[in-house]
């Protein structure tokens, strides 16, 4: 189901009052938040936290990831750097394979790229030019190296 925003009543020659971008801003944080995307999300959170594999699974997630940090503060040179590093894996490999897990990180991801698209529309509304943060790593198209607007060259994008 596909739900679409009402469209912004704005005229260009008139400025935006900082009360009606503030009170749209609202509005926008409420359709999403009664938004089906919204509703997955906080359905699959709900879900892992009653999930008591996941929750146990998690709960070893967290002391190998611990067990971990203490074998890199010396790096690889420490004796149990590989295992701690295998187990970290193992671990989180045995968590994403609880459905629950699984459907609430789907349900983030979705939600996560959806304020994604939101934020790039309203930011190159104004300018292509700004930059929009998301939660991705490796971005696409954007940024210095990456064929985005702006100049590695010149010490940096802005």
């Amino acid at each position: 189901m596909t739900q679409t925003l009402p469209e912004a009543e704005y005229s260009a020659t008139e400025p935006a009052d900082m009360v009606v971008l503030l009170d749209r801003a609202y509005e926008l944080g409420e359709t999403l938040i009664r938004s089906d995307f919204a509703a997955e999300y906080a359905y699959w959170k709900a879900e892992v936290l009653q999930d008591a594999n996941a929750q146990s699974l998690k709960k070893q997630f967290l002391q190998a990831k611990e067990k971990f940090a203490e074998c890199e503060r010396f790096g690889r040179f420490h004796p149990d750097y590989n295992a701690a590093l295998e187990q970290v894996y193992e671990a989180q490999q045995r968590l994403d394979e609880v459905e629950s897990v699984r459907k609430y990180k789907a349900a983030e991801s979705t939600l996560d790229e959806l304020l994604t698209d939101i934020s790039r529309t309203l930011a190159f509304a104004v300018s292509q030019s700004i930059k929009v943060p998301d939660n991705n790593p490796n971005p696409k198209a954007s940024g210095c190296g990456n064929g985005g607007s702006c100049s590695c060259g010149s010490g940096g994008c802005g």
